[in-house]
């Protein structure tokens, strides 16, 4: 079975990781496969909104434990010595691709975090535009634990989400945090009962990828902007942004629904 599920419905692609016996911790064939279709999401005109999402009772524990020490028992013995440092380096950073455009392409990212995100699970959460989670989810950074130092951009995304003492705090203790203390520090946006959580995790989808989704690309923009830019630009590119997206269909049908009290129809263009 494959380690990454794809599902569009109401115009949300759904990546769900789907390797549920270890809790979806990540493989090659899970995060090449991942990257490849974030990529063709991003230009697709049918997808207006992503959820990244875990089978079984996990979000994602992070790094296969496992496949860790059968690498390093690999090296113990002299083998895989052909893999250079380089090399390692460059795989991780493809992987890690899949937190970029989670965090940059033009369409909502929302993470569904059904259980244990955790390690770099949890930074791929982190990268995208809002985390729904169930209250069964636990989150934890967890690198401590394994002596890693942490990958998949969580320390700049959780630094940016709950401040920098906290993310420290969250970083060099690794304790693991509880759905109800991940919204009240800011981690997460939304808290929902298990039993209803996919049904409300696709209704806040689903009103995304059906709004207007132009505007929204020059929202994310001005908003991932906002994290690293001084005032002034953010006025120039909001005064570029608001002037474009009034040319747009979706606009001109928007405040006509306006003026005629009903819903409107957004088309994406």
């Amino acid at each position: 079975m494959a380690d990454l599920l794809t599902e569009v419905k109401d115009r949300v692609l759904y990546l769900t990781l789907n390797r549920p016996d270890k809790l979806n911790a990540m493989s090659g064939e899970m995060m090449g496969a991942l990257v490849d279709n974030l990529s063709r999401a991003a230009t697709n005109p049918e997808i207006g909104a992503v959820v990244l999402t875990g089978a079984g009772r996990g979000f994602c524990a992070g790094g296969d434990i496992g496949g860790m020490r059968a690498r390093n028992e690999g090296a113990g013995a002299g083998e895989g010595a052909a893999q250079t440092i380089e090399d390692r380096v460059a795989g991780l950073r493809r992987g890690e691709e899949a937190s970029l455009m989670l965090h940059e392409m033009s369409k909502a990212t929302i993470a569904a975090v059904n259980g244990p995100a955790a390690g770099a699970g949890l930074s791929l959460a982190m990268a995208c535009d809002i985390r729904i989670a169930s209250d069964a989810a636990r989150f934890g950074t967890a690198f401590a634990k394994v002596g890693f130092s942490g990958d998949y951009g969580g320390t700049w995304s959780l630094t940016h989400l709950v401040g920098s003492a906290k993310a420290r705090e969250l970083y060099f203790l690794a304790d693991v945090i509880g759905a109800d203390e991940a919204l009240r520090i800011g981690l997460a946006n939304r808290v929902v009962p298990a039993a209803s959580f996919k049904d409300e995790v696709h209704a806040i989808a689903s009103r995304i990828a059906n709004g207007p989704t132009i505007a929204y690309g020059y929202m994310k923009a001005n908003l991932n902007a906002a994290l690293n830019h001084e005032f002034k630009e953010l006025l120039d590119r909001e005064a570029w942004g608001q002037t474009m997206t009034g040319r747009t269909e979706d606009h001109r049908e928007a405040v006509k629904a306006f003026l005629e009290k009903r819903p409107p129809t957004f088309k994406g263009r």
